[in-house]
């Protein structure tokens, strides 16, 4: 069993590691689900996750805070909205596509609104 949540761990830390470069897949949800695999199977890998100084700072934060930072949100929703429309726009064709990928980025939307927005005060009382 550790070894399978070893494997799923990696692929959803390469998954989420993607997702910081391509806008649209969930970084943070992708990280969360390799912490937790980490975290029942390797404590060597889930304190290197945790301590990473890209990776970990996503974790810590939704983690302690359930929150994320203001300029996550923007940035995530802007290269969201860019490639969702660019998509759109230039290269898909189909009606039925096109409306998918549109709900999709609505629901990406709503889910990246409906998390609280880190701030300086929350980090004090903690």
């Amino acid at each position: 069993m550790k070894l399978i949540l070893i494997i799923i761990g990696t692929l959803s830390l390469v998954i989420g590691a993607i997702g910081i470069i391509i806008p649209g897949l969930p970084t943070t949800t992708f990280l969360l689900i390799a912490s937790a695999c980490y975290i029942r199977s390797s404590e060597r890998m889930y304190k290197w996750l945790i301590n990473h100084r890209i990776f970990g700072k996503f974790i810590r934060d939704y983690r302690l805070y359930k929150a994320m930072p203001l300029k996550s949100k923007v940035i995530a929703l802007i290269s969201m909205w860019s490639m969702i429309t660019t998509s759109i726009l230039f290269f898909i064709e189909s009606d039925i596509i096109k409306v998918i990928v549109f709900s999709c980025g609505v629901i990406g939307t709503v889910i990246i609104l409906s998390v609280r927005t880190l701030n300086e005060e929350m980090k004090e009382y903690t």
